[in-house]
């Protein structure tokens, strides 16, 4: 697939990267993502992914914004309150880049429709807020053969590792149990650092460069503007991923 010239202006300053070039420009361009979730992650995840060039981006949530969101889901604005979020991520994304395709679903994730949701992509994001969705792409990633990126927050720290299974512990290896479901803290910043940095990842893992969290959990602190990083282990006992599921 050939790029116009506007495309070619567009990437131009990543393209100068060395190790990127026109060749992996292309690589990006003929990718597929999936993004679970268009809120406080997903709208750094989505929009970095879009300037960056993704050829297409799935993106889902059932969900809609409303005043309580404005101060991290920067996809939408106070215009857009009730309207659903893949339809309003859909509307941004395009209009900050024409040349990619989005593709919006507003079903909410479930256990017989995960798959069909991801559908062709070639990695998932996991930009949820609750443990038994994340459960769900875990268990998807694991059937397609396919990294899952998680990243989650809380007031002003944050969690991301890049999963793929069975090279890596799955999800559920580090963490066995789901939280109490609740409304949390978060400041908006903190859902950007950490969204971009799933973005970070995605980009390095379709592009072939650089070194991609696998089998570490990499933990921020914004209070101290610390980085900490954590190996996993693969838990042999594991529902999801252990030796007798296999």
């Amino acid at each position: 697939m050939e790029f116009t010239q506007e495309e070619l202006n567009r990437y131009n300053r990543q393209i100068m990267m060395e190790g990127w070039g026109i060749e992996t420009q292309k690589k990006i361009k003929d990718s597929t993502v999936f993004i679970a979730g268009a809120g406080g992650l997903g709208s750094p995840v989505s929009i970095y992914l879009a300037v960056a060039g993704v050829g297409k981006i799935r993106i889902c949530d059932f969900d809609s914004p409303d005043w309580s969101n404005l101060n991290r889901q920067i996809l939408h604005n106070h215009n857009r309150i009730g309207t659903n979020k893949a339809l309003s991520a859909k509307q941004t994304l395009e209009e900050l880049n024409p040349h990619i395709r989005i593709e919006a679903f507003t079903d909410k994730i479930v256990a017989e429709n995960v798959d069909e949701l991801v559908g062709d992509a070639d990695i998932i994001l996991d930009c949820m807020d609750n443990f038994p969705t994340r459960y769900l792409l875990n268990e998807s990633a694991i059937r397609k053969n396919i990294p899952l990126v998680h990243g989650s927050i809380w007031g002003i720290d944050g969690r991301i590792t890049f999963i793929k299974s069975p090279e890596t512990p799955c999800l559920m290896c580090y963490f066995p149990e789901s939280p109490p479901k609740e409304v949390f803290p978060v400041l908006g910043a903190t859902p950007g650092i950490i969204g971009t940095m799933q973005a970070m990842e995605t980009l390095k893992f379709l592009a072939g460069i650089g070194k991609v969290l696998k089998g570490k959990l990499l933990v921020w602190s914004g209070n101290d503007m610390s980085f900490k990083t954590f190996k996993g282990f693969k838990d042999p006992l594991c529902p999801c991923c252990g030796q007798n599921n296999r």
